[in-house]
């Protein structure tokens, strides 16, 4: 592992009181680079390695305090579609590195674990089988040079549980989980399956998760109301949250997010004070709104 050593546990940094700031979209720019409908993004770390980590560096680049890793659904039943299963850990390490070396020895990798599409309600598996698929993920990820893991946009609070005692069980890195929210028809905010900002958090923070939080589903100004939810119910808690760039629309048959760089930056003090220490961007975010994104927190921090 790559200078693990030189750099402060992101949650010490974030005691400080300091606002770091993430990276944005994965997908959108892969498929910007050429990535075609159908295909397996996750392997891009093995066959278009300095692509992946080009991508990872452009966020450096403009700014980010930390980097994902292109594994959002690098785990064995997602890779399972695409008959990769033998190749989860080769993936993910390749996918860490890629990103370790963008980011050097100053800024973060937290790697990207995403859904695995199975349900525990259904009994499409169990919490064991769930368990065994992300600490396979996870222990590869760190072997690649993460400090964290991030397990994002999840929906139901039980798999990121799974994931969040699997990377805590099997690897020293820092755990951050993130939920997708949608607005209800009653004005509130629940995952896909049901599950309320508190609720889904307490399940997090229970598990042992050491950040925790809000990514996709939604842009700036909506998250700012998830924040202030969570917030209220757990001050001492570390939230994290990356918006996407407004809710898409489809124009000409493609898929288009609203919110430019600046119009993202306008909610970021207003984010800051509803309780977040990390922000950053997803799906329809680029450079360019990460760039902007930086500049509002430094504004904050310098009033």
């Amino acid at each position: 592992m790559m200078g693990k050593a030189k750099r402060e546990k992101i949650t010490d940094v974030l005691k400080s009181g300091k606002i770091l700031t993430s990276d944005g979209a994965w997908g959108t720019f892969l498929y910007k680079k050429g990535l075609n409908a159908g295909d397996c993004p996750d392997e891009w770390s093995l066959t278009h390695y300095s692509t992946v980590r080009d991508i990872a560096a452009s966020y450096i680049e403009a700014g980010a305090d930390m980097v994902e890793t292109n594994t959002f659904g690098a785990n064995c039943f997602k890779l399972q579609h695409f008959g990769l299963a033998d190749k989860v850990s080769e993936i993910n390490e390749a996918a860490a590195r890629a990103s370790r070396e963008a980011a050097g020895d100053d800024k973060y990798v937290i790697a990207s674990v995403g859904p695995t599409g199975m349900m525990l309600i259904l009994g499409d598996v169990t919490a064991e089988e769930l368990y065994d698929c992300f600490s396979k993920q996870a222990v590869a990820l760190e072997k690649g040079g993460a400090d964290a893991v991030c397990i994002e946009t999840m929906s139901d609070a039980e798999e990121a549980v799974a994931a969040i005692r699997a990377a805590k069980d099997n690897t020293g890195m820092e755990v951050i989980a993130t939920f997708t929210f949608e607005k209800t028809m009653q004005g509130d905010y629940r995952t896909m399956m049901g599950y309320t900002p508190v609720d889904a958090i307490r399940a997090a923070l229970d598990a042992g998760a050491d950040i925790v939080g809000t990514n996709c589903g939604n842009g700036m100004e909506r998250m700012i109301d998830i924040v202030k939810e969570i917030h209220a119910e757990f001050p001492n808690a570390f939230i994290l949250v990356q918006a996407n760039a407004g809710l898409p629309t489809l124009e000409d048959g493609v898929t288009v997010f609203p919110e430019t760089p600046e119009m993202m930056a306008s909610c970021v003090a207003d984010l800051i004070l509803a309780g977040a220490n990390i922000v950053g961007g997803c799906c329809g975010t680029t450079p360019d709104h990460i760039r902007e994104i930086k500049k509002a927190i430094e504004k904050h921090e310098n009033r």
